[in-house]
């Protein structure tokens, strides 16, 4: 499996458009690729909350029209990273995943909102599905930023049948030895794969960890990223999660 993790820099001074035009461009250059992800609300920017309402959108509205075209010209699976989605008087964070047709296979709504030093919390409503689907990939569970922090959800995760963790995040550089080691962790404890996508930049005061990361089941980093904008592409069999998992079965001593 081919796949590619674009680390957005997020600019204080560049509207929405202005973005999603850029990303649009770094997108082009990728072809022949199984699995492309995006971070998380980059197209508005995590921390700009004075913008979330009045850019938020319907599921049904432009950025998925937009994207799922983009997934079926990069004729890839595609998480085009979370939005901020409006449904009725309800603001969520929320990610969306294409398959090569541009098919909406699954959307992900983030459970744990951030309240340190964020709007997030007061803004968004937390979601409740797990956000698990079956692909051509394998099975495939998503999750967004903060949820890094909550090893039951990815318990619970591996119980629908994950075997590829997709992450998407907008995670600030003070904490960047917890986003290596929880990056590290959650595939090494649930023998999976993990994908990660995080933004970089400085914007509203916060400076922005990037070193995206791919992470095979032993929690070894196969490929990462730096503190600039940047493609983050590797390769990797997702079959060796059923090979390791049967070779170290640590999963199946579990008591609770």
């Amino acid at each position: 499996m081919k796949v590619a993790s674009v680390q957005v820099e997020i600019r204080d001074d560049e509207s929405k458009e202005e973005r999603i035009s850029r990303v649009e461009k770094m997108l082009d250059s990728l072809t022949d690729h199984d699995l492309i992800i995006l971070p998380e609300i980059w197209a508005t920017g995590f921390f700009s909350f004075d913008r979330y309402q009045a850019e938020a959108e319907p599921l049904n509205g432009a950025f998925r029209e937009r994207f799922a075209a983009k997934a079926k010209q990069l004729n890839a699976y595609f998480l085009a990273g979370s939005m901020v989605e409006q449904e009725g008087e309800h603001f969520y964070n929320t990610s969306l995943l294409f398959d090569p047709n541009g098919h909406l296979v699954g959307t992900y709504r983030k459970i744990h909102l951030f309240r340190y030093q964020s709007e997030e919390g007061k803004i968004l409503s937390p979601g409740k599905d797990l956000g698990v689907f079956q692909t051509e990939l394998g099975t495939v569970a998503l999750s967004t930023c903060f949820d890094l922090r909550f090893p039951e959800l990815y318990r619970k995760q591996i119980d629908q049948g994950a075997t590829l963790f997709l992450v998407t995040s907008a995670w600030p550089l003070a904490r960047l030895e917890h986003w290596n080691l929880l990056n590290r962790v959650r595939p090494l404890e649930n023998q999976t794969f993990l994908v990660s996508s995080n933004c970089v930049g400085l914007t509203r005061g916060f400076q922005l960890a990037g070193h995206s990361v791919v992470v095979n089941p032993r929690g070894v980093p196969i490929a990462s990223g730096d503190e600039t904008e940047m493609l983050i592409q590797t390769e990797f069999d997702l079959a060796q999660v059923k090979e390791i998992r049967e070779s170290f079965p640590q999963l199946t001593c579990r008591m609770l």
